[in-house]
C-alpha cells in the first residue's frame, strides 16, 4: 500500500508561509506542517492550525538561519547579536560538535522549542529540523533523548531514493550512510520513520511537473512528500510549490494511483 504525507516545511515563518499551508490543506494535497516556534509568524500558524484539526502540525526543530526561543543570555554561544543561529551550516554543525558549551546550550534550546510547541496545546504529529540539521549526530541525538520525553512518536529521515543526477548524487555520498543509522536507531526506539523522503533534489523547483513525477514513482511503504509553500515567492518558499498542491492533475494521478494522502500520526495507525 502506498501512504504519501505532504509536508510544508517553515509553518510559522511568515504569513505568505501560514495562507498557503492553509489553503493547500483546505483545497489542495497538504496534509501536514512543521511548525518553526521561534519565528515571527507562529502565533497566527498555531491559530490556524487549531481551525484545521485534520492537519498533522509537527515541530521544525530550528537551529540554524531562525531565531532562538531563548533569550540571548541563555544561548549565547549558538547566536548573534539578534538572537539568530548562524545561517552557515558547516561552520554552525563544527561548532555544535566541538565546543561543549554550545552543546549545553544546544540541549536546552531544543527543550524549550518543544515546551513551546507543547504550550500551542497541539498533538505533536512528527519531528523534523530546519535544513534537515538532525542529520548531524550531536543534535539528532539530543532531539531523540528530548523527543521522546515530549511524546515524539515519529520523525523525518531525509534521505531521498537514488535518482542519477548532481543532486541525488550528492546526497547520497553524504547522507546515504548516516540515514540508515538514523533510521535504525528511530525504529529500535519505536519512533515512526517514512521509508523514503521527496523533494530533497528539488528543493524550490517543486512545480506541477515535477510533483506529477513523484507521484508517478511513489514506492510502497510511507513516504514523505516535504514542500515549501508561499502564496508569495519568499527566500525558497515557492508560488510554484503552492500551486503544484492545488493542482486538480496532481489530484487526479494521485487517486488514479490508489495513493492514500495520509499524516504521519495516521500512518502509524
Amino acid at each position: 500500500m502506498k501512504r504519501l504525507v505532504v509536508t510544508a516545511d517553515d509553518f510559522g515563518a511568515s504569513f505568505e508561509i501560514n495562507e498557503a499551508v492553509e489553503r493547500a490543506h483546505r483545497e489542495g494535497i497538504l496534509t501536514a506542517a512543521s511548525l518553526m516556534v521561534g519565528e515571527p509568524a507562529a502565533a497566527d500558524a498555531v491559530e490556524r492550525a487549531r481551525r484545521m484539526p485534520d492537519l498533522g502540525v509537527g515541530l521544525h526543530v530550528a537551529l540554524t538561519n531562525a531565531r532562538a526561543v531563548l533569550p540571548i543570555s541563555r544561548v549565547g554561544e549558538l547566536v548573534d547579536g539578534r538572537g539568530r543561529f548562524d545561517a552557515r551550516l558547516v561552520r554552525a554543525g563544527v561548532r555544535y560538535f566541538a565546543s561543549r558549551r554550545a552543546r549545553a546550550q544546544l540541549r536546552d534550546e531544543i527543550a524549550a522549542q518543544f515546551d513551546a510547541f507543547a504550550a500551542t496545546g497541539l498533538p505533536l504529529d512528527h519531528v523534523d529540523a530546519h535544513n534537515h540539521m538532525h542529520v548531524h549526530p550531536t543534535l539528532f541525538s539530543m532531539i531523540l533523548e528530548v523527543g521522546r520525553a515530549h511524546g515524539m512518536k515519529a520523525m523525518r529521515v531525509p534521505f531521498e531514493p537514488f535518482r542519477l543526477s548532481a543532486a541525488g548524487i550528492g546526497n547520497a555520498i553524504a547522507i546515504g550512510p548516516w540515514a540508515a543509522l538514523m533510521r535504525a536507531r528511530l525504529r529500535r526506539a519505536g519512533i515512526l520513520v517514512n521509508d523514503a523522503v521527496f523533494g530533497l533534489n528539488d528543493t524550490g523547483r517543486l512545480d506541477e511537473g515535477r510533483v506529477l513525477d513523484i507521484v508517478a514513482r511513489l514506492p510502497d511503504g510511507v513516504s514523505e512528500l516535504y514542500v515549501h509553500p508561499a502564496t508569495a515567492n519568499t527566500g525558497y518558499a515557492r508560488s510554484e510549490e503552492f500551486d503544484a498542491l492545488l493542482s486538480p492533475r496532481v489530484r487526479e494521478a494521485i487517486v488514479r494511483r490508489g495513493i492514500a494522502l495520509v499524516t504521519f500520526g495516521a500512518a502509524g495507525e
